[in-house]
């Protein structure tokens, strides 16, 4: 099997909430995704899909994975998609870095020998661990009464974890936490994110003044130094998620014992191929994982539950239906939700084909 085109496909995806609010003065509308299509010479074809949580999230750039694209999309045409390895290392070799705009094209390649060997990718990645991954739902940053009412409806709906998103204003922060937490019922959790957005003296103030409530502080800082501040004066879990970007940062965390749960961004960490290793590495030392991403339709909502069926079960605190956030879609079918759980499909790949009825033309094609 050799690599004959690749296409890349670019779509607005319009948050269903109207704006999207979190960290320090973040507000989006839409996402601009990228969804990068493989094809082969036996006929078969796999997709994949990057999108930023508003430009310059994290360095990933919407832009990015097209630039990035001109120098590996040529450089690819004639290697095996299913040698996955292999096709990371030639990346790595063209281009150092810019894991987001490489987790695209991983993804597809993952999809490609998924359905090369007619298994899901699940089985691929280790095996079913966990066969119904919970879901956790996003708060925008409102109102407390309004944080409270929107964490209402979506019990309504199924789910049970609910990121409330802070990060603002320190004082504001303290009112959404205190109007939200104490509102959960049994079995519920909350995490309070704050995107990177306090300093060290505001995130210390929030936690002295919430001490007395059970949730999980999510990031409360930019860098990885701040944030193990905080965690020493801190009594609170704590979750790392932007910092975790590879694998020497997950052992810093094991080494520091700096959160007691990481988030895995697949793209963040460059995709599938580099997300395992970091993934089975946390929980060799016991350290649960959230599989998520920054953003995107239902092509990355699908390559994350294969990624979380793949985590055991005792160490997967929650995954995204990313998806469920846009009024537009990349690809179906999406994996099926029932009862705040995602379940990964059983066709070969990704099980999900891209939407080309929403993608539109390509804008870039590679022979």
């Amino acid at each position: 099997m050799k690599i004959s085109r690749i296409s890349l496909y670019r779509r607005n995806l319009t948050y269903v909430g109207g704006s999207y609010a979190w960290g320090r003065g973040n507000v989006i509308e839409s996402g601009r995704t990228s969804v990068v299509v493989i094809e082969t010479d036996t006929g078969l074809s796999g997709c994949g899909e990057f999108c930023p949580c508003g430009d310059n999230y994290m360095t990933a750039h919407s832009e990015g994975t097209e630039a990035a694209l001109r120098i590996l999309g040529p450089a690819l045409i004639g290697e095996d998609p299913r040698q996955v390895e292999r096709i990371y290392w030639r990346m790595d070799k063209l281009l150092r870095g810019h894991g987001y705009a490489k987790a695209a094209l991983d993804a597809a390649c993952w999809d490609l020998l998924g359905q090369a060997c007619e298994q899901p990718a699940w089985m691929l990645l280790g095996g079913k661990l966990t066969d119904g991954a919970p879901l956790y739902r996003v708060a925008p940053q409102k109102p407390p009464a309004e944080m409270h009412a929107e964490m209402m409806d979506l019990r309504s709906q199924g789910y049970r974890l609910f990121q409330i998103k802070v990060g603002a204003d320190w004082r504001e922060d303290i009112e959404r936490i205190r109007a939200t937490v104490p509102q959960l019922q049994a079995g519920e959790k909350a995490l309070a994110d704050a995107n990177q957005g306090w300093h060290v003296d505001e995130a210390l103030r929030v936690v002295r003044a919430t001490r007395d409530l059970d949730y999980i502080l999510e990031q409360p800082c930019q860098t990885y130094d701040e944030c193990l501040q905080v965690r020493r004066a801190c009594d609170l879990p704590i979750k790392l998620d932007e910092c975790i970007d590879g694998l020497a940062m997950a052992q810093r965390l094991v080494a520091d014992r700096a959160a007691e749960i990481a988030c895995l961004k697949l793209s963040n960490l460059g995709g599938l191929t580099r997300a395992r290793v970091v993934r089975d590495y946390l929980v060799s030392n016991r350290i649960p994982v959230v599989a998520e991403d920054t953003w995107g339709g239902e092509i990355t909502t699908a390559t994350l539950a294969h990624f979380a069926a793949s985590t055991p079960a005792e160490f997967l605190l929650c995954t995204a239906d990313l998806h469920r956030y846009n009024l537009e879609s990349t690809g179906k079918p999406a994996p099926r939700i029932a009862d705040g759980r995602i379940y990964a499909p059983d066709a070969p790949g990704l099980g999900v084909t891209p939407d080309y009825d929403s993608l539109g033309d390509p804008v870039a094609v590679y022979r």
